[in-house]
């Protein structure tokens, strides 16, 4: 486990009025959004993280680094940092973990992302999801608000939306139309409970106000 720093906060903040494009978007938080690889042996989990705080905070989904026994981020600029533990919650599928050198300092200087409210949000709102699998921006909208999804018989209280997502965009941001992550991509659902169709254009997150 990372050694941590009691007074340590991050802040939501209100939207700007200008609407950002695309390539805005991806450029204000691409340098944000890591690589999460957790060794796990032979094997490893790969998923993605957003930077909270410029020395090393970082948020990812539980489930990317449960089992792990050990971690290492990977940001766009190509700097390469292990992680330690700071906290997770398994129900709520959140995790903190916190980069640091070989040496077990902290990192500093980090790009840290900029977090919105995401109870602001409203049914049609463009939304961005950036992750591991393809590296550059998928657009969609909010498709619902406090959709309530059964998960390992715990039920969550996310943001549905159609942008497109894959397994290794766990952990990673979805962003509003501001540059602002308003939450953590958690799912996608792949096949429905009732048939055994496929389920596309699916996704889940959970909202910041709820995993601050």
């Amino acid at each position: 486990r990372a050694d941590i720093d009691p007074s340590v906060r991050f802040y939501c903040q209100d939207a700007a009025e200008e609407k950002l494009t695309i390539q805005q978007v991806y450029a204000a938080v691409n340098p944000a959004t890591v690589l999460v690889v957790a060794e796990m042996g032979e094997k490893a989990s790969i998923g993605t993280g957003v930077i909270l705080t410029e020395d090393g905070y970082i948020i990812t989904n539980a489930h990317v680094i449960a089992g792990g026994t050990s971690c290492y981020v990977a940001l766009a600029d190509g700097s390469i940092f292990d992680a330690a533990l700071v906290g997770y919650d398994a129900e709520q599928d959140l995790a903190v973990i916190k980069a640091q050198d070989t040496d077990g300092r902290a990192a500093q200087g980090l790009p840290a992302a900029e977090f919105g409210d995401s109870d602001a949000l409203s049914v049609g709102d463009p939304v961005y999801a950036i992750g591991n699998p393809l590296g550059v921006e998928l657009r969609g909208i909010v498709s619902a608000i406090n959709r309530d999804v059964d998960v390992d018989g715990v039920t969550m209280t996310l943001i549905q939306t159609n942008a497109a997502l894959n397994n290794g965009n766990s952990g990673g941001p979805l962003i509003n139309r501001y540059g602002q992550v308003i939450g953590i991509n958690v799912m996608k659902m792949g096949m429905d409970r009732w048939s055994t169709a496929s389920v596309e254009g699916l996704g889940f997150a959970i909202p910041i106000a709820s995993s601050a």
